[in-house]
């Protein structure tokens, strides 16, 4: 599957443990994102834009209004990366 190198570096954030919090407006859309990596560093490659092709894929979700994690299927489709910590 094609997927930007955007929204890799996000998938493979969401995959190592992080997660996406959101603020939802009035209406119930949701008009503010931020994806958090699992050490609490705020990751500033996720944008509305790729979250919301990254939802459109089913590569994340959220359950019980709880943040957006990273689903079986983003698991997979994400390409391995070097942890160089």
């Amino acid at each position: 599957m094609n997927i930007s190198k955007h929204e890799q570096r996000v998938l493979h954030v969401l995959a190592q443990g992080g997660a996406i919090h959101y603020e939802r407006a009035k209406n119930g859309k949701i008009r503010k994102i931020i994806c958090f990596t699992r050490d609490g560093h705020v990751l500033t490659d996720c944008t509305m834009n790729i979250f919301q092709r990254l939802r459109k894929r089913r590569f994340v979700r959220s359950e019980n209004s709880k943040p957006y994690r990273v689903t079986r299927l983003g698991i997979v489709c994400v390409r391995s990366q070097a942890d160089n910590r």
